[in-house]
């Protein structure tokens, strides 16, 4: 039997708001355990929740960003559940009336475009965490989290493969990452996924019995749970048995899945509207102004830099990727009107700083201007391109410009023709054989000579300046 593999996948996505969706406190990763709780968080008799509206603006934004319906009439629900990080006893969510519906988002897989279909975007509160401490008898539970502001993006069932769904996850999260409305880390849980899989025989049109995936917070494990489910399900198939509906986790030590229980519907949560919580109604005028802060997209920009600046999908693609590069990159092109250029450099040599520094693009400690008259003393013929390369380390530690580098190191490229005369000359005295050879014929000998010249001025001789006399020289 051939088995077609079905997925969707829910992400939970954590808003960028400095407090949590229904009071106050704080939204900081990693501090004490409890030091950011109140009385609602804690789920004390009286506390009412109050909603966070900048949450809300999150929210449509990253809604009309995905082509979202956004509903002007929506509500919160209450999801009752007992678990030891849920004081209330249940959570806030939405159920009936979501705040965003039936939208799209474009992947691309194997060089081709195509659509996966946003089922729905919902606001929701965060649980808290249970700690399990090593070597002890009991679990500890830290509320700080409890009440962040989530934002849960369902997808319809339209995924087929592993490679898929990492395309689906990385765009999204680029998505939500330029809106600035999530900040992407998978390592702090600010971007969560739970693809949920199941297998039919191809060409059944009935969905099978689904699975869920939880506890993975890499596109790298998301990929390998999937592969190795995928496995499973079809050997269980192939022998006879029966998929149970059920949430597994990825055991990352044995490379495999297993059960953590079995898989609620809907009903079992007892859904009901929120007593302590109107309904949100928002007008067409305030979604408007929402649209008007929906930033430029990943897709949207890559194409633009295609066609505007002349640049390679492969190029434009990856200063796309993040949009503090690519705001970068255009600061830089504003001033220096060489894009590709540009994209070699913001690629290359400042990449590789931001990386082994592990700083953001946008708090490089070379600023575009800074770059940028590094790349006008090149072009300008003050130092050579190799100089340049060779400074910009220095430039992006030291805090120093790139012209007190190059004052300071002595290394302004020489291009006055009496000292090059003289040197070439000593390099065409001392080289016979390959000189012979060059008047021979043998042109590629000439960058022999030139390196010979390039070797002789400690690298300071203008190439071209070097290659023009030579020539001359040589006949």
């Amino acid at each position: 039997m051939i088995y077609e593999v079905v997925i969707g996948v829910e992400v939970h996505a954590q808003l960028r708001t400095k407090s949590k969706l229904f009071c106050g406190c704080g939204t900081v990763f990693g501090l004490t355990a409890n030091s950011q709780t109140c009385p609602l968080c804690l789920g004390l008799p009286g506390s009412l929740p109050v909603l966070n509206q900048a949450a809300v603006e999150m929210a449509v934004r990253a809604g009309l960003a995905l082509n979202c319906t956004i509903a002007a009439n929506n509500m919160f629900a209450r999801k009752n559940y007992f678990y030891p990080d849920l004081p209330k006893g249940y959570q806030i969510s939405q159920y009936e009336a979501p705040i965003c519906e039936h939208g799209w988002i474009e992947i691309a897989v194997n060089e081709s475009r195509r659509r996966v279909r946003i089922r729905r975007a919902h606001l929701e509160e965060d649980a808290g965490k249970s700690v399990h401490v090593a070597g002890t008898n009991g679990s500890r539970v830290d509320l700080n989290r409890a009440g962040t502001p989530l934002l849960e993006i369902v997808t319809e069932p339209d995924l087929r493969s592993s490679e898929e769904v990492v395309a689906y996850l990385k765009s999204l999260r680029d998505v939500l990452m330029y809106l600035e409305v999530c900040d992407g880390n998978m390592d702090e849980g600010s971007f969560r996924c739970e693809p949920n899989l199941s297998l039919r025989p191809l060409g059944q049109k009935e969905f099978g019995t689904k699975v869920e995936l939880k506890n993975i917070n890499s596109f790298k494990f998301v990929k390998d749970a999937i592969e190795y489910e995928i496995k499973r399900q079809t050997k269980v198939l192939s022998e006879g048995g029966t998929i149970n509906q059920e949430t597994r986790l990825w055991n990352l030590e044995r490379g495999e899945t297993v059960v953590m229980r079995s898989k609620e519907e809907a009903h079992d949560y007892r859904y009901f509207p929120d007593p302590d919580l109107v309904p949100l109604k928002l007008d067409k005028e305030w979604i408007d102004g929402c649209r008007k802060h929906v930033a430029e997209l990943p897709v949207t920009r890559m194409r633009r830099f295609v066609s505007e600046f002349a640049l390679s999908e492969y190029d434009a693609g990856v200063l796309t990727a993040s949009k503090a590069v690519a705001d970068y990159f255009e600061a830089c092109v504003t001033l220096f009107n060489q894009p590709k250029t540009v994209s070699n450099w913001v690629m290359g040599e400042l990449t590789r700083e931001l990386n082994n520094s592990g700083t953001d693009a946008s708090a490089s400690p070379v600023a575009p201007e800074r770059l940028v008259s590094l790349l006008q003393l090149v072009e300008q013929g003050t130092i050579s391109l190799k100089v340049a390369r060779e400074i910009f380390p220095e430039v992006y530690s030291s805090g120093k410009t790139p012209e007190q580098i190059v004052q300071e190191k002595g290394l302004i490229q020489v291009s006055d023709e009496v000292a090059l005369d003289k040197i070439i000359g000593d390099v065409i005295e001392k080289n016979p054989t390959q000189v012979a050879q060059f008047k021979e014929g043998k042109q590629q000998v000439l960058g022999f000579l030139v390196g010979q010249v390039m070797k002789t001025s400690g690298g300071k001789a203008n190439p071209g300046k070097v290659n023009e006399l030579l020539k001359k020289k040589l006949g």
